[in-house]
């Protein structure tokens, strides 16, 4: 009978850390209702980006003006949502079809790269996180994905999304984008370059829309 009250205690202390280790990530959850009425002042992408300039000891220029929605394209945003999230508008939060079978395929490749975000997560680890991958960020970036669906419109994650994604080195939000890219404002993008700024974003860095690029000028 010693060994079973020893398995029992033993669940009961895992199920102790579990507990403790999800009060934590809960509570790590930062606050996300001010967005629904006010712009971020940074990221946790822009502060990451300036950091490692800053320690490779190179010149680093942000580039970001804030638009809303309405001062951005409706191509754009079409094909953002399009290309990023094709049930942005009724998922909670997090596409758990899309989650189980992003899963599917990268245990059918023999890796475990945990994709599947939805906008709304993109703007939680823009927001909060960081590029790097693991199971734990992954749980936060879930949590507050929940939380700003909690506190804020589709409209509003959408616009926050586009005024704060990454699109090259320096180069922050669609107004940025399109001026940096195309020499013109944000609003005036054209169904081509929209599409373009919207492959560019799984990999903003190595694929930015150089306006040089064949794709652009065939």
């Amino acid at each position: 009978m010693r060994w079973r009250r020893r398995l029992v205690a033993a669940a009961e202390i895992a199920l102790a850390v579990i507990a403790l280790g999800a009060l934590g990530l809960w509570c790590s959850v930062p606050n996300t209702a001010p967005l629904a009425n006010e712009n971020p002042t940074s990221t946790a992408f822009i502060d990451l980006r300036r950091d490692q300039a800053a320690s490779a000891h190179e010149k680093w220029k942000l580039q970001w003006q804030w638009k809303r929605l309405g001062q951005i394209s409706r191509y754009l945003r079409a094909a953002v949502v399009y290309a990023e999230d094709y049930h942005f508008y009724t998922h909670d939060g997090v596409d758990w079809e899309a989650l189980e079978s992003a899963a599917q395929k990268d245990l059918g490749a023999g890796q475990l790269r945990i994709g599947g975000s939805t906008i709304t997560q993109q703007l939680a680890k823009n927001l909060y996180l960081s590029p790097n991958r693991s199971f734990v960020r992954k749980l936060r970036e879930m949590l507050i994905a929940f939380s700003l669906e909690d506190h804020l419109t589709k409209t509003r994650i959408l616009e926050l999304y586009l005024n704060v994604v990454e699109w090259g080195d320096g180069i922050f939000g669609a107004e940025a984008a399109a001026r940096h890219w195309f020499g013109h404002y944000a609003a005036s993008l054209s169904p081509a370059e929209a599409a373009r700024l919207a492959i560019a974003l799984p990999n903003p860095i190595d694929r930015a829309p150089d306006r040089s690029s064949p794709e652009l000028t065939q």
